[in-house]
């Protein structure tokens, strides 16, 4: 699954993915796989991602904040 929401804070923020992989101690090519649906990240990366960004881990996946129905 692509973690559209993922992309596109990081471009919003204007951070490269070497940025983000070195703050966070991953490598760039597991930045890119988690961007372009190649790998899923773990509960734990995914809490660590929505931290860093400031925003909900449903963004990240969809690229939109939940809305109650």
């Amino acid at each position: 699954m692509d973690m559209i929401g993922l992309k596109k804070i990081r471009k919003q923020k204007g951070y490269s993915q070497l940025k983000v992989a070195m703050d966070l101690s991953i490598s760039r090519e597991a930045l890119s796989y988690y961007e372009n649906g190649k790998r899923s990240p773990d509960v734990n990366m995914l809490v660590i991602l929505s931290n860093y960004f400031n925003v909900s881990i449903d963004y990240l996946i969809t690229g939109k904040e939940y809305e109650k129905r």
